[in-house]
């Protein structure tokens, strides 16, 4: 296991969880991809940037085109990926994965039938999104059974009315366990996992919420506040288009694990995962698909190593 350790490795995770020894990673901690209109398993970033965005349904923005096998694809998708992060996990390892909420549901049963433990749902709330939702006009205007008039009635009698799709103020996070070996305490002497580190305060020196947000939210002024990154955070030359936060990922390392811990990210994506671990002193292996994402995140890495 060396050979991955504090490094990420061009490759399928799926194929390179199978070098990991059983039961040797402290945790997994990971944003997967969402099979959210080409963000799937074998998705290609290239394409999709050459592709951009436009207003028609056939080619939406990222994330807004919706399809049911979307979800059954997820589910048999990631069923792979939670069977080979249980095995690979000590028993009491904490397994973090970020979602797109319509389809946690899919996740989490994934997750559950590799043999996990559904422990909590984690929610990190957010006050500045991209609206999903769209209106019906281009649809109605390019209908060609209508006359002019009855587009226009038409138009009318759906203005205010858009596609069922709410703004994104959440992005779920399932918090799962591999079972324990005996008591806590006897798990947590073996493996060091199993526990929760409560030291690791959300918001004004309170117990640790499974909520999370970005800005001071009125009523909600007790938990953990995480900002989006910042350009300076992510480096002016990350190209992600979704990077987490390091404070969010640093925080759920420090509360699921001990210093000099192993965390896995079998989807690493621009690094903040490693990033994170680098400051909190754990270990991290990390896989990826894109290798300028690994560029991306050893650059990342190497910028804190000329900061300190």
């Amino acid at each position: 296991m060396d050979k991955y350790l504090n490094k990420v490795t061009l490759g399928d995770c799926l194929e390179l969880m199978t070098k990991i020894p059983d039961n040797t990673i402290d945790m997994v901690c990971t944003d997967p991809p969402y099979f959210l209109d080409g963000l799937g398993s074998e998705w290609n970033k290239r394409k999709l940037d050459e592709r951009g965005s436009s207003d028609h349904i056939h080619n939406l923005p990222k994330g807004m085109k919706f399809d049911r096998s979307q979800s059954i694809r997820f589910k048999e998708f990631y069923s792979k990926i939670g069977k080979e992060v249980y095995r690979v996990l000590k028993p009491g390892g904490a397994f973090l994965s970020f979602s797109s909420p319509r389809l946690y549901h899919s996740l989490a049963v994934a997750v559950e039938d590799a043999g996990f433990e559904i422990r909590d749902m984690l929610g990190w709330v957010y006050t500045q999104s991209q609206v999903k939702a769209f209106s019906q006009d281009h649809i109605i205007q390019n209908d060609k059974t209508m006359s002019a008039q009855e587009k226009e009635e038409l138009k009318k009698l759906c203005e205010n009315w858009k596609t069922p799709q709410l703004k994104p103020a959440i992005e779920p996070m399932c918090f799962a366990v591999k079972p324990i070996e005996g008591r806590y305490i006897d798990n947590f002497k073996k493996h060091g996992t199993g526990l929760m580190n409560t030291s690791v305060k959300t918001g004004n020196d309170h117990f640790p919420s499974n909520i999370m947000t970005t800005d001071s939210i009125e009523g909600m002024d007790k938990v953990f506040l995480v900002a989006k990154p910042t350009k300076a955070e992510k480096g002016e030359y990350n190209t992600h288009i979704s990077v987490k936060p390091v404070q969010l990922i640093a925080h759920l390392v420090q509360l699921f694990t001990r210093e000099g811990a192993v965390v896995l990210d079998p989807f690493m994506g621009s690094g903040t995962t490693a990033v994170a671990c680098v400051q909190t002193k754990r270990d991290y292996i990390g896989f990826e698909l894109n290798k300028e994402y690994i560029d991306i995140t050893n650059r990342r890495v190497g910028d804190l190593a000329n900061d300190s």
